[in-house]
């Protein structure tokens, strides 16, 4: 049995890294083509049917996840756009759940209005990995993608907590507004200070003991379960605990870690993410025959249609919704049209529009138990189990496919103003070169004189600040055009070919020790990775 699972779970994984190639060559994000591979590959004779065991996806998928978007968001732009962030992760979660709750009511037969919460509830959130997936590659301006990241981040917990009342109305037969809201700040509220809790522990241990860069990757990958099994423990939200624990030790993270702990923590965690991602995107489209199975009795051709109605709804609804939050406060607070450049039509166009679901909301689907409290088959289960199938096909392959497309052909230049990321290291590496100068020419004249390296190193930091300061000056006066910095990056690509083929050279001549050429080798790659 355990070889089974284990020849199992190696053969999904390499199927994942095979059709993630695949996807590459075809220029197709990867969470739309693993997703659409998985439902082909369902239909093959002999597939093992794969079913997704919620505790899975939410106790071990689910916390690096969002630990790993939480460590590589700014909390400075998160702060800075925390009203629109808010109205997506929570009002737009609320208000969808609410509208799907009386349509389904109205147009899907059986449907009451505590099933149309838990639906509407389980649809609302759109998947993180999926939006910046698609993204990649595709220039839109750095206070959209702030938006996008920062509500992907947030209303797991939003929706994840709808799921739960609504789940408890049905099963109980009680529900009462006042006590939901009351406990969605509770849960929520107490879930961030459980995180931030565990944060300042784990802060204190990587800071003042004497750890290594594996204790510090090993402690990294042990943190999110910490905070999202502690705050679940006390039944508040893990989902938050993880997000705020993530965000106080990023921005901390120079002062905890060394260079070594954060470079091979990097690696570690672009490759333990890859995999679970493309494990949780394959195993959605796997999921069609399991779905299929409990719906003996029912027409699958309406609960499709009905499925189709109701993507077209919560697609219109974050439009209605979008439109109205980014423009509506500018109308009404004077502050605001003062502090914030208007967002225009376009930008709220691409936010309403990268809006794919994913992974929880089928996790979320999945976590609805077979039976009620009185014994009795959990009404429209397998009805729901379709239509957030349809509707996860319909918003992350439809419009993660035209995503690129619509972002291209709107064309949005940068809205605040924000410097390009080549002006903004240029800049950055001036800053900290004239800090240097600056601390070397503090120096007495006499140590300088006696140490031909370092009188060395302050003439190449002289050097490299006047080449530095005419590189911004083009930069900011655009005399430097978009392709001349593609050429100059490519030279600089060709440039560390040479390096390398001169360091495989010297390897075979036996000149210098390995483990030097290696090291010069990395000091090679950390350059190269800086124009990547």
């Amino acid at each position: 049995m355990v070889h089974d699972y284990l020849l199992l779970t190696v053969g999904l994984l390499l199927a994942v890294l095979l059709l993630v190639m695949v996807g590459q060559k075809l220029k197709i994000s990867y969470p739309i083509f693993l997703v659409t591979a998985g439902l082909l590959l369902s239909f093959i004779p002999g597939m093992p049917h794969i079913r997704i065991d919620p505790n899975l996806v939410f106790l071990i998928f689910l916390p690096p996840i969002l630990y790993e978007a939480a460590w590589y968001t700014s909390w400075h732009d998160f702060w800075r756009w925390k009203r629109p962030i808010s109205l997506l992760a929570f009002g737009l979660v609320f208000f969808t759940s609410i509208v799907v709750a009386y349509f389904s009511v109205a147009f899907i037969p059986g449907f009451t209005l505590a099933l149309g919460f838990l639906l509407g509830g389980i649809i609302s959130p759109p998947d993180a990995v999926a939006a910046t997936s698609v993204l990649k590659g595709v220039k839109i301006p750095k206070r959209l993608l702030t938006i996008l990241e920062g509500e992907s981040l947030v209303n797991d917990a939003s929706s994840l907590i709808v799921v739960k009342f609504a789940l408890a109305a049905i099963l109980t037969g009680h529900f009462s507004l006042q006590e939901a809201v009351g406990d969605f700040f509770l849960l929520a509220g107490m879930g961030i200070v459980v995180g931030l809790l565990i944060a300042v522990v784990v802060y204190a241990i990587h800071k003042y003991l004497p750890t290594t860069p594996s204790i510090d990757t090993a402690m990294t990958l042990l943190t999110p379960y910490l905070m999202y099994v502690g705050a679940e423990h006390f039944h508040f939200s893990g989902v938050m605990a993880v997000v705020s624990g993530g965000l106080f030790l990023s921005y901390r993270s120079h002062r905890m870690l060394t260079h070594q702990s954060r470079l091979q923590a990097t690696s570690v965690w672009h490759t333990l993410i890859f995999l679970i991602n493309g494990t949780v995107f394959i195993l959605i489209g796997l999921e069609l025959p399991i779905i299929l199975e409990d719906l003996e009795n029912v027409s699958k051709t309406e609960v499709i249609l009905h499925g189709l109605a109701i993507s077209l709804l919560i697609i219109g609804l974050r439009f209605v919704w979008t439109y109205i939050s980014a423009h509506l406060p500018r109308l009404l607070f004077k502050s605001i049209r003062e502090t914030e450049k208007s967002p225009g039509w376009k930008g709220p166009f691409i936010i309403s529009f990268a809006a794919m679901r994913g992974v929880v909301s089928l996790a979320a689907v999945f976590s609805i138990p077979l039976l009620l409290t009185n014994g009795e088959s959990f009404p429209q289960r397998s009805v729901m189990l379709l239509i957030t199938f349809v509707v996860i096909m319909i918003t992350l392959v439809g419009q993660g496919l035209l995503l690129p497309f619509v972002v291209k052909w709107l064309n949005m230049k940068e809205i605040d103003g924000v410097a390009s990321d080549e002006e903004q290291l240029a800049g950055i590496q001036l800053q900290l070169n004239k800090t240097t100068l600056n601390y070397l020419s503090k120096k007495s004249q006499d140590q300088l004189v006696e140490n031909r390296l370092l009188t060395n190193y302050k003439a190449s930091l002289e050097n490299e600040i006047s080449n530095l300061e005419e590189k911004v000056s083009s930069l900011e006066y655009d005399e430097i055009e978009n392709n001349d910095i593609i050429l100059f990056h490519q030279e600089l690509h060709n440039i560390f070919t040479i390096q390398r083929n001169e360091l495989a050279r010297l390897r075979k001549e036996k000149l210098f020790s390995d483990e030097i050429l290696r090291k010069q080798g990395e000091k090679i790659d950390l350059s190269e990775a800086q124009i990547t």
